[in-house]
């Protein structure tokens, strides 16, 4: 069970990043990046700081990087620190599409969990519970 959470937010849509800032906050820092490079970079950077990330709620469609480029890049920044996926950040793909082809790649790219916009309360602290995040 993790005590503070340090979170990434990955949104490009404004109303959707405020709406999971907002959900987010209680259980500790919540910074943004409005697509997947700037995603890329902070991960980069926090590990780097040695203060990493303990949860990533990542958008899927986003423009210059999509979420699916962002996860395996950074999956392979932890593999190149020596850290297993299993070890990681919890990373949750937040999206529009729920077909088996994006959720497959999401899960392929060794993303923890899936929530399929619009994202709720409920939903989003059911996900929470199941990766080990708590109140």
């Amino acid at each position: 069970m993790m005590e503070k959470t340090k979170t990434l937010i990955v949104e490009d849509d404004f109303t959707s990043r405020m709406l999971m800032q907002e959900l987010l906050k209680k259980f500790g820092t919540t910074h943004v990046a409005v697509n997947g490079r700037e995603a890329v970079d902070a991960v980069s950077h926090a590990m780097d700081q040695g203060d990493p990330y303990t949860l990533i709620c990542l958008d899927i469609m986003m423009p210059e990087m999509d979420g699916q480029d962002a996860l395996r890049n950074i999956r392979a920044l932890e593999k190149k620190r020596g850290i297993t996926s299993s070890d990681g950040v919890k990373i949750v793909m937040t999206t529009a599409l729920d077909d088996m082809k994006s959720v497959s790649a999401a899960y392929f790219g060794l993303c923890d969990g899936y929530l399929t916009k619009p994202i709720t309360k409920p939903k989003l602290l059911e996900e929470l519970r199941k990766q080990g995040v708590t109140l």
